[in-house]
């Protein structure tokens, strides 16, 4: 791997596991020093395994530099004292990837919002809250470098029923803090996306897909690795036109395209033809 991202400094949020967990490697292994946050630090801390340490120790391996500090994601005194280190510790941030969100083990079952607990509304907080504070200290450091690059990671449930309300709520909110903060940055050199990401390959979906094998038959085979989205990011970075591309939801698997990227020599479909594409937005500017 091309050592494309040496230098550039990055903080990838809900890293433990997951896309995070992907995203955090595949920027190591393109070079990047890269801020590995969560909230678990030993095995054991969650039921699904993954830590920032071994995340860290995973980003470092790839050939980047990982660092691991502990935040809890709701805790906004947390998150200042994140951006805190990275601008004191590197003197700049170039990419941010939000991607810490609350997901709650009764997300994909059957039945009514009402019916279901009412703490799935905490992906609300840690998901879309959680985004716009990280956004606002990283915007700072910023367009004060006059260069950077913020990522929020969604699905396309931002456009279509997917996992109930709460879950949609996010992801379209997610959508338009990259639209709208893209036009307060752009006479700055940062751009703002949401890359709808597809199913994946990480531990939570391997248990969901055990558990009815029947029903996801054929699913893992079209999933994508987590890593995938992190070369998308890289690519996204460097690309000398990702001002044009700055406000936009972007779909990660037709983006790879664009840039040339396959996934472990594969090339993950785009499920624009059965779950629609991204909204469009009003071009109107209301001060």
């Amino acid at each position: 791997m091309s050592k494309n991202l040496n230098g550039v400094v990055a903080i990838v949020t809900g890293a433990s596991r997951g896309a995070g967990k992907g995203i955090a490697i595949a920027l190591g292994a393109q070079g990047a020093t890269v801020y590995v946050t969560g909230r678990s630090q030993n095995e054991g801390d969650a039921p699904l395994p993954g830590t920032i340490h071994a995340t860290a120790a995973a980003v470092t391996a790839a050939g980047g530099k990982g660092i691991a500090v502990t935040v809890d994601h709701s805790d906004d005194e947390q998150v200042r004292q994140l951006f805190g280190r990275v601008k004191n510790d590197q003197g700049k941030l170039d990419i941010l990837v939000n991607n810490a969100t609350f997901i709650h083990d009764q997300l994909i079952e059957g039945g009514g919002f009402w019916e279901k607990s009412l703490d799935l509304v905490n992906i609300l907080d840690v998901g879309l809250r959680s985004g716009y504070v990280a956004s606002w200290h990283a915007a700072k450091l910023m367009a004060a470098q006059k260069n950077g690059l913020i990522v929020f990671t969604s699905s396309f449930g931002g456009n279509c029923y997917m996992h109930g309300a709460a879950y949609g709520a996010q992801k379209a909110g997610v959508d338009r803090f990259a639209h709208d903060m893209a036009l307060d940055l752009k006479d700055y050199n940062v751009s703002a996306n949401s890359i709808w990401m597809g199913m994946l390959r990480t531990d939570r979906t391997k248990r969901v897909m055990d558990e009815d094998a029947a029903k996801y038959q054929g699913f893992w085979d079209i999933a994508e690795t987590p890593e995938f989205t992190g070369h998308i990011i890289g690519a996204l970075f460097r690309d000398p036109q990702r001002m044009q591309k700055s406000g936009q939801v972007l779909i990660g698997a037709e983006l790879a395209l664009e840039y040339g990227l396959t996934d472990e020599g594969r090339q993950p479909p785009s499920h624009r033809p059965m779950l629609g594409a991204p909204a469009p937005v009003n071009p109107a500017v209301v001060q």
